[in-house]
């Protein structure tokens, strides 16, 4: 199995930490120091919080402002829909903007939020019907 790690600019360390430990994410101080976070949102998928000065030293050219312009759409799983009204409900609280109108076709519901530095999160639940054809 493989691991993704999502690298996220943020301006405010702190509260980039406090918000995605109030989405119930898990901190990882092994990997974290002043300049970057560790956060575990399952086994596989971390999130790494990067001052924009370190993020800055991973590319090539500018870092881009989320707040500014969407480039990225991270999407995640949920179980259920009440999971994923949940999450949205979590994200809103711990200071997160609504991003895009919920989406419900049915056999597929999806809600978006943006965290406080404007990086862009999406919340889906399938029917298993529906993905299993």
């Amino acid at each position: 199995m493989r691991t993704i790690f999502v690298n996220l600019p943020v301006t405010d360390l702190e509260r980039a930490k406090a918000f995605y430990a109030a989405l119930g994410f898990q901190a990882n101080t092994q990997f974290s120091d002043e300049t970057a976070a560790a956060v575990v949102v399952e086994e596989n998928v971390w999130v790494m919080l990067l001052t924009r000065e370190k993020f800055a030293s991973f590319v090539t050219g500018e870092v881009g402002d989320p707040a500014q312009a969407t480039s990225v759409i991270n999407a995640l799983s949920a179980d259920s829909r009440t999971e994923v009204d949940d999450l949205l409900a979590r994200a809103l609280h711990a200071g997160g903007k609504p991003w895009r109108p919920t989406d419900d076709l049915g056999f597929m519901y999806s809600t978006s939020f943006a965290d406080p530095d404007g990086n862009v999160w999406e919340s889906v639940w399938m029917d298993p019907a529906a993905v299993q054809g």
